[in-house]
């Protein structure tokens, strides 16, 4: 099926989380966060079993709370999620017996077994999770859990992110109206491999767990693993995906046209949530987006599109507003795949116009009064053509400020 087709299919909705049927979620400040105007727990909760499916960070120094996830998701099934703020539950040891404690807590107030909960948690490494509040405030949450409660739950997952990312999408399979929603949190410490930050996303389409897997790992390879802020990647990284089937199409079980529609749609609202993360970077002033085209294969051009928007220097240059485009062929010289810098066409392109800079590998006369006005836009697009392949990528990051300085300094204290 044609990808433009299927992107054509596919509209961004208001809702959220709760924007599939059979969805509901609420956020409330239960005292973690001394800031009580912060909401610091939030709840997700749907009305039928789900199939389920997650992925995690690669840091081999990860939370107790993805460890009892993934023992949750063992069997592909889950009925909701619950996250703290403020405490990451990472190197503490009481951690698991925390996380445990925080599953079977809400289990209790919702009337589901421990094993369908997805436990999250995100904030202060190696501070012990006190559960008093999260215990005191659960019976609330639950019983505000509502169809209009995405925003909150949306906001008591963030920590120093200044806006809430949520977002639906609605398409169509096989005449049945069906639904993707979504929030997230990440603003600091991101790069690729998984990227740091979380993300629940739910699902009202009918699918089994392997198709749902197979869907969630190419949306987060296309997305959240193209993405960076600061080139560290987190120890409580977490994709979640529920499928309650409430749409009621057609058991997708395997590759086809409506698995392709599917796929498409996930990838769509991933591909959002990046983009907003990365625009949200910590101190970040501009989302960066670089773009390779002509790469040798696919794989080549989403290494070195992570190169360079993993680079501190051409970070700090587009923060600085500066086309020095030698920062980005060296960032594509040190990625580790096969380059021939002699065929390396550079550009930057914005709101205002398009610049280029770079042909065949060496200097072009261009306008620095031009290049100063494209890099001057809150968005900004990098462009590489390497003349070498069908190989092309896109990854999403942001410029490097003196805020990020001054937020990472003092963020435990």
């Amino acid at each position: 099926m044609n990808e433009n087709k299927k992107t054509k299919q596919i509209s961004f909705i208001d809702g959220g989380v709760c924007a599939p049927r059979g969805f509901l979620a609420n956020g409330v400040h239960c005292g973690l966060r001394k800031n009580k105007s912060k909401l610091d727990l939030a709840l997700i909760y749907s009305k039928e079993p789900c199939a389920a499916a997650a992925v995690y960070t690669q840091n081999l120094v990860f939370g107790a709370p993805i460890a009892v996830t993934k023992e949750s998701l063992e069997d592909n099934k889950a009925q909701a999620v619950v996250c703290n703020s403020g405490v990451a539950n990472t190197c503490s040891p009481d951690g698991m017996e925390k996380a445990l404690a925080m599953r079977e807590i809400t289990a209790e107030a919702l009337g589901i077994k421990a094993e369908d909960v997805i436990v999250a948690s995100t904030g202060v490494i190696g501070k012990s999770l006190d559960l008093e509040p999260i215990q005191k405030a659960m019976p609330a949450l639950a019983k505000g859990l509502s169809n209009k409660g995405s925003a909150k739950a949306a906001e008591a997952i963030m920590t120093t992110d200044t806006r809430k990312k949520e977002y639906a999408v609605e398409f169509e399979i096989e005449g049945k109206v069906c639904r993707i929603g979504a929030v997230s949190k990440g603003s600091g410490m991101i790069c690729p491999n998984m990227a740091t930050m979380l993300s629940f996303i739910t699902t009202d389409v009918l699918i089994d767990d392997t198709a749902l897997k197979s869907a969630l790992k190419a949306a987060v390879e296309n997305s959240f693993n193209m993405l960076s802020i600061d080139g560290d990647t987190s120890t409580n990284d977490m994709v979640s995906i529920m499928a309650n089937g409430l749409a009621g199409n057609p058991m997708i079980s395997q590759a086809g046209e409506a698995y392709e529609i599917f796929q498409s749609a996930l990838k769509a609202i991933c591909i959002k949530l990046a983009r907003e993360m990365a625009r949200d970077g910590e101190g970040a002033t501009k989302l960066i987006e670089c773009v390779i085209r002509g790469a040798k294969d696919e794989n080549t051009a989403k290494i070195l599109a992570r190169s360079v928007i993993n680079s501190a220097l051409v970070k700090t240059a587009m923060f600085g507003e500066d086309a020095n485009w030698g920062r980005i062929i060296c960032a594509m010289g040190y990625a580790g795949v096969d380059l021939d810098v002699n065929r390396v066409d550079i550009a930057f392109s914005s709101a205002a116009g398009r610049v280029q800079v770079c042909q065949n590998g060496a200097a072009l006369d261009f306008s620095e009064d031009k290049a100063a006005a494209v890099l001057a836009e809150d968005e900004i697009i990098i462009e590489a053509d390497l003349a070498d392949g069908d190989g092309n990528a896109r990854a999403f990051g942001c410029d490097l400020s003196y805020d990020y300085v001054k937020i990472n300094g003092d963020y435990r204290t």
